[in-house]
């Protein structure tokens, strides 16, 4: 946007299915890839990005989302201030909904932590 100066992108990611094998043996479950939109807003001005991502794979089940934002550090300013927000629902899918919901919560904590 050439008045804020801000960038923005809009993209599809596709990710490599991570769902434990035993859990693949339910067919909704068993595809290879999973698609992600991701939005992202860059103020190089103020120095900061913030994204949005969501699921496009397994809409009618689960939902899944993430919020971040990239900000300098007030006390240093070459530093990053990270901050991450993120929600997972599983539904329509009987007894596995708290299983699945587990395995995605423990996978995403892994990738906060990288």
């Amino acid at each position: 946007d050439l008045s804020t100066g801000i960038i923005y992108r809009r993209r599809i990611a596709t990710c490599r299915n991570v769902i434990p094998e035993i859990l693949r043996k339910v067919s909704v479950l068993k595809v290879p890839y999973i698609y992600l939109e991701e939005e992202s807003w860059l103020d190089m001005q103020k120095r900061n990005m913030a994204m949005k991502t969501h699921c496009l794979t397994w809409t009618q089940y689960a939902s899944l989302s993430e919020e971040s934002v990239f900000r300098a550090s007030s006390e240093n300013p070459d530093w990053t201030d990270f901050t991450q927000k993120g929600r997972i629902s599983v539904t329509g899918a009987g007894l596995l909904n708290c299983v699945l919901e587990a395995f995605a919560q423990s996978f995403l904590k892994q990738g906060v932590k990288k």
